[in-house]
């Protein structure tokens, strides 16, 4: 008779999952065994269940999929929160099971008691603990369809002995998929925003991950209100390709053009985003926002009109009531700000005359260049994701993957295991930083155990670099930031791995080339400058006050040398050229 286990792995197959995340455990025997002994599910083993998180969030990110994640009780699930917490703060559809002690002795602080079903509440759309046998297949049934509806995860708790309990048994559901559908605004809603915006002298757009499946129809409205487009970090990947009214990114990754696109507009169309930084958006323009979500409207900026439906059908639906413009000032004054940053950030994306450290932007625009046309970039938070959002081109074939919401350490490398495992055959590259690899740099190890042919550029500044800048700005001496790295490239080599160290600009190209080419797993540590300065778009008087109180701190500090170091990275080498 089929174990409970056994009907789990069915209903998963049924619904296209073919693989689980995870590290084996007592208490999920049951449930491995099982897997074991299917014909089209596998185990993919990882050194940390942070890990089996992260990948099972990158992999339902880039298969719009479900993806599955398991841990065992105790300490074993509960090392998934951090990574669950990312794939419920992206929206992508994630199931994680959560194997539980023996259930007589819940509540009897039992060897690893914890109650997952507390621990994950704040981290998942659903959450439940099956507590007997004939609760089961329907809990899971349930939980998979709330995770695949409501682009979140779900968390099912289930005790070790339940997985090996006979299954009840139940008359099998549809397979449980997404269910696609129209969705946009009434017609009288349509018209009070085409009203607006037929009225408004400067419309912006501002859009972000909401804007995935609806390039043409974006662009298609840009065109009609003469509208230049500005992108969130979330929708960089599906916005700024085969877009002539893209003027970039605004925000702390931003740069100047997406900033002022925005604050001199006097109408500001929001589409598919919940954009968090309100001192980025306009103080005098009527603001109109449509999210499939009914809950994020208005929970950044006050509305004029708040508009639920996606992206594409919205927009299909309000292009005819809009009025083509012939006024394209607006446009052509943010398109001529945009080609102007994106010069200068271009400018500082060079070879240096071979001067070292290598300048990190340099390092991002080569890899923009080497790698292929359909690669999957996932960078770590902090400088490595500036660096991604300033020089890493999308394409329409590319796909940028990160700790973009939840913004945590050490996303890369796991994200990048997720992304390779469902996708053998493709380009997957991490960059990561040398703090990210750090914290979980045994997954090099999983690497080599799994065949994963992984690429990993680490931006080695032996620093956790973004905390410093944002302790300059602050005004505060950097304190606790600086990293004793090993050399990366010989402990990838130690590994199994391929792994070459670059110090000098000269030795970047040859050295990404080969790692590309390489047939399985490869590193590359890269020597870069510790001083560089990201800047955010608009610098306030208050970051300006805050930055020269560093570098009067600092030099009563006695460490001069520092400042002497920023002034070369990013004023004396640009200056003399």
């Amino acid at each position: 008779m089929p174990t409970v286990a056994d009907t789990i792995v069915e209903i998963l197959e049924d619904a296209g999952v073919s693989r689980v995340y995870g590290i084996p455990g007592d208490s999920l025997n049951g449930f491995t065994d099982a897997i074991r002994r299917s014909d089209g599910m596998t185990w993919e083993h990882v050194r940390h269940e942070e890990t089996a998180a992260f990948a099972a969030s990158a992999d339902a990110a880039l298969t719009g999929e479900l993806a599955v994640c398991a841990g065992s009780c105790g300490p074993g699930n509960t090392h998934l929160i951090n990574g669950l917490y990312d794939a419920n703060r992206s929206r992508v559809p994630v199931l994680a099971i959560a194997a539980q002690i023996p259930s007589a002795e819940i509540g009897s602080g039992y060897f690893q008691e914890t109650h997952p079903q507390d621990v994950f509440r704040e981290a998942s759309v659903y959450t439940e603990l099956v507590s007997q046998a004939d609760q089961m297949p329907r809990i899971l049934e349930i939980a998979m369809r709330t995770a695949v509806e409501r682009r979140g995860v779900a968390v099912i708790v289930v005790p070790g002995e339940i997985f090996l309990a006979d299954s009840v048994g139940r008359r099998k559901s549809a397979p449980i998929a997404f269910s696609p559908r129209v969705t946009r605004p009434a017609d009288p809603e349509l018209r009070r925003a085409a009203d607006m915006l037929n009225d408004a002298r400067k419309v912006t757009i501002l859009s972000g991950a909401g804007a995935e499946g609806a390039h043409a129809e974006l662009v298609a409205l840009a065109a009609a209100l003469k509208a230049p487009i500005v992108h969130a970090m979330r929708g960089k990947e599906f916005i700024e390709y085969d877009n002539p009214y893209d003027v970039g990114m605004t925000g702390l990754l931003g740069f100047s053009s997406g900033y002022r696109a925005m604050e001199s507009c006097d109408a500001l169309l929001m589409l598919g985003t919940d954009f968090p930084y309100q001192q980025f958006f306009p103080s005098k323009a009527k603001i109109i926002q449509v999210d499939i979500r009914g809950e994020n409207l208005g929970r950044r900026v006050p509305l004029d009109l708040g508009l639920v439906g996606s992206v594409k059908d919205t927009a299909e639906a309000l292009l005819p009531l809009l009025k083509e413009r012939t006024d394209t000032k607006h446009l052509d004054s943010s398109l001529a700000h945009y080609a102007k940053a994106r010069k200068s950030l271009d400018d500082l994306a060079v070879n240096d005359r071979n001067r070292t450290p290598i300048h990190p932007q340099y390092v991002a625009r080569l890899v923009s260049e080497l790698a292929s046309e359909d690669a999957v970039f996932t960078p770590d938070v902090g400088s490595p994701v500036v660096w991604a959002a300033r020089y890493v081109r999308m394409n329409g074939r590319r796909r940028l993957i990160g700790s973009f919401t939840h913004g945590s350490m050490a996303n890369a490398l796991p994200q990048a295991i997720g992304a390779q495992t469902a996708f053998p055959g493709r380009q997957v590259i991490a960059l990561a930083g040398d703090g990210g690899l750090a914290m979980l740099m045994g997954e090099l190890l999983t690497l080599r155990q799994n065949r994963l042919p992984v690429k990993i550029v680490v931006f080695n500044n032996s620093s956790l670099n973004f905390v410093e800048v944002e302790m300059k700005a602050a005004g505060f001496v950097n304190y606790g930031t600086g990293l004793e790295n090993p050399d990366f490239a010989a402990v990838a080599r130690a590994i199994g791995l391929h792994g070459q160290r670059v110090e000098e600009p000269d030795e970047l190209e040859g050295a990404l080339r080969e790692a590309f080419a390489h047939d399985g797993p490869a590193l590359v540590d890269v020597v870069t400058a510790r001083q560089e300065l990201s800047i955010p778009p608009a610098i306030t008087a208050k970051q300006v006050g805050g930055f020269t109180l560093y570098a009067l701190r600092t030099i009563m500090n006695g460490r001069g040398d520092e400042l002497i170091d920023l002034a070369d990275t990013n004023v004396f080498r640009r200056l003399f050229d």
